[in-house]
């Protein structure tokens, strides 16, 4: 048996080096021992350098999956993804079949690995290590993930602390960020971590913000597992706040005022615009929204529909939510409304594959009627709640112009869905100022019954997407002549 021995830093590019090889050449699965430097190797394996890789070509979904699977703590992982891969290399389909046991077992291992990535960046607590001439700030930390998230976490703590020098040490694998350069070791033995100011202060904020009236003990430490406390200053204080929540509750209630201040409409309103902004990368971000459990319609959809479409698009197209093929494929604009859209999108000169096609609401809400599933649409709620993702992939792909289909995109984009007839073909003012046409969502088209008035509806929709292809093309002109 063949033995294949990956390095504990950088393991992901190695094994898909390595997969790729073995993929190439017909190596088998059950011919190859799967390990890493950490591991022994077997009474019966035989090192053996991996052979060259040649273009291999896989589903870009398997490689985002893979990107995280590598990462988790089980030893099976390298030889699982490999056997999946080499199923996969014969039936592509198996990425979308979501009754596959193999594959099941995989998108297990990403979700832990992605959840155990959000807790290294919420528990992570630095203490400052530098003298306090220096030039840069010096701080360190001690963390014990479950999984071997700490290489492909890195990069999100550049991002947020890029101007200071910092390490993160762990049992595995520490990462060290120097001058703006970023290191990995292992091995690393735990350090000796000075005290922090800082902490006294820190856990007095943790204190003045713990609502007793709100407090779900399992569901608290479900989000802070206790294997985290220990490294955790604010910790030490949770004992001591749960044991004096129902007091602390009653006191609250008896203080609280009897009428709201007068204030507090204003206040929700201004909370209501506040959206949270999505950090992360293109690929995490798909993930993201694949896991979203922000809203009911989680729990019946199959699964969720993300966009799609090139990362520099200058025109995106939003729809109102996705429908039963689309709902089944995990594609956006598949089903019937979908494929109208591509006919007249064809007769306006509008290239699908040049844009970025994506809906409101990213799950899909029906009404189950016997064998079929018949649309329901989206409440404000369920748009609200669905709106932080739909702002996270504006701010990723910045479009020149945004074509809102259906009064569910113009009330997630323009915070308006009324009197949609008289809107269509006119331009307003969306998320930071982004120009939004507004126009009919295709679904509306075919339920017109009347031949007549379906044909002048859709002459009018081929019109407004031809006035959108010319809107976003002047406005990509002016911006590359201002660039």
């Amino acid at each position: 048996m063949i033995r294949v021995s990956l390095p504990r830093i950088g393991t992901a590019d190695a094994w898909r080096k390595a997969a790729r090889g073995f993929l190439a050449t017909g190596t088998p699965p059950q011919e190859i021992s799967w390990g890493d430097t950490s591991v022994q190797a077997g009474l019966f394996d035989i090192s053996a350098d991996t052979p060259q890789h040649t273009l291999v070509t896989v589903p870009r979904s398997f490689l985002s999956m893979a990107n995280s699977v590598v990462w988790h703590s089980d030893p099976s992982r390298f030889a699982r993804l490999y056997a999946f891969l080499w199923r996969l290399r014969d039936a592509p389909h198996l990425m979308t079949d979501r009754g596959d046991a193999d594959l099941a077992a995989l998108r297990r291992m990403e979700k832990n690995v992605h959840r155990c990535q959000h807790k290294m960046k919420a528990f992570v607590r630095f203490r400052e290590t530098g003298a306090p001439d220096a030039d840069r700030r010096s701080f360190a930390a001690w963390f014990e993930p479950t999984h071997h998230t700490t290489e492909p976490t890195a990069q999100f703590f550049v991002r947020r602390f890029a101007d200071m020098d910092w390490q993160i040490i762990t049992p595995d694998v520490s990462v060290f960020f120097e001058n703006g350069r970023l290191r990995f070791e292992v091995d690393v033995p735990q350090p000796d971590l000075p005290d922090d100011a800082s902490e006294a202060l820190w856990v007095t904020y943790f204190r003045n913000i713990f609502n007793p009236a709100r407090l779900k003990v399992q569901a608290m430490q479900s989000e802070m597992p206790k294997k985290y406390w220990k490294n955790m200053p604010e910790a030490a204080a949770i004992p001591e706040l749960i044991a004096r929540a129902p007091d602390r509750a009653r006191e609250m209630a008896l203080a609280a005022p009897t009428l709201p201040p007068a204030r507090l409409a204003a206040v929700q309103a201004q909370q209501a615009t506040n959206v949270s902004a999505w950090d992360g990368t293109r690929d995490e971000l798909v993930s993201a929204i694949s896991t979203c459990t922000r809203c009911a319609l989680h729990r019946t959809a199959t699964q969720a529909v993300p966009g799609e479409g090139p990362a520099d698009a200058s025109l995106m197209i939003v729809g109102e939510q996705p429908g039963d093929e689309e709902d089944l494929t995990g594609r956006p604009f598949v089903g019937p409304a979908g494929r109208l859209f591509d006919q007249i999108a064809q007769q306006a000169g509008l290239d699908r594959k040049q844009v970025f096609v994506t809906n409101a609401v990213k799950h899909f809400k029906f009404r189950p009627d016997g064998k079929r599933r018949l649309h329901e649409r989206p409440d404000a709620g369920e748009t609200e709640h669905c709106r932080w993702w739909l702002m996270a992939e504006i701010a990723q792909i910045r479009p020149q112009l945004i074509l809102a289909l259906g009064a569910t995109a113009a009330r997630s984009l323009t915070g308006n869905g009324a009197d949609l007839l008289a809107r269509r073909g006119k331009v307003e003012r969306g998320p930071d100022e982004t120009p939004v046409l507004i126009t009919v969502h295709p679904s509306w088209l075919l339920r017109l019954r009347d031949a007549g008035r379906r044909r002048e509806a859709s002459l009018l929709f081929c019109q407004d997407l031809e006035l959108a292809v010319k809107l976003s093309q002047s406005q990509a002109t002016l911006r590359n002549r201002q660039a």
